[in-house]
């Protein structure tokens, strides 16, 4: 049964649902309900307390906490690259929620010689 869960790249039904999950749980709810409470002149914490629960994991647990992507994806049970995309979607949602200006990429430079 292991391997099958290593090939699909699940974690075992314990961790997901056991004391570390149920612990996490707890952390987030914890930090959602301090985020709500504390004051920003921005408003950048409240704005973090109010988005989806799967945007507020990822954001806690990579910005916050600062645990790298690979270990959020872990905790979460979800892909490096889900990560990624609930990341983006909390910033987005931040920047409007924020009314801050859209970030505008930059052209890619050509190397030398091209």
């Amino acid at each position: 049964m292991h391997d099958r869960l290593e090939l699909e790249g699940r974690a075992p039904a314990f961790v997901i649902n056991g004391p570390i999950a149920q612990a996490l749980d707890k952390a987030l709810t914890t930090a959602r309900e301090k985020l709500h409470k504390m004051e920003s002149s921005s408003g950048l914490y409240e704005a973090i307390a109010e988005l989806p629960n799967r945007q507020f994991e990822v954001v806690v647990l990579r910005y916050v906490l600062g645990y790298p992507t690979a270990k959020v994806a872990w905790y979460v049970g979800i892909d490096e690259r889900t990560v990624g995309h609930h990341l983006r979607r909390a910033k987005e949602r931040l920047r409007l929620r924020l009314g801050l200006p859209a970030d505008r990429k930059k052209p890619k430079q050509k190397g030398a010689g091209s």
